[in-house]
């Protein structure tokens, strides 16, 4: 799955949250999450432990393609 890069960034910079950050609420390392913020893919898994971090629903975050 993706996430939207845009939204993801934006939730982080509201709740004034880094990588850093959030790689040590997740649990998931720091490369991990920079590459999910740059736009590449992720599981399931990681998509769930950035949305509960931001106190978000996944749907909000995942990237939607407009036709």
């Amino acid at each position: 799955m993706k996430l939207d890069r845009i939204k993801l960034i934006t939730e982080m910079a509201r709740k004034r949250m880094t990588v850093v950050e959030m790689a040590k609420i997740t649990g998931m390392s720091r490369v991990t999450i920079s590459n999910v913020r740059s736009g590449k893919s992720c599981s399931a898994a990681v998509g769930y432990a950035i949305a509960k971090a931001l106190n978000k629903d996944l749907a909000d975050l995942i990237e939607t393609t407009e036709d």
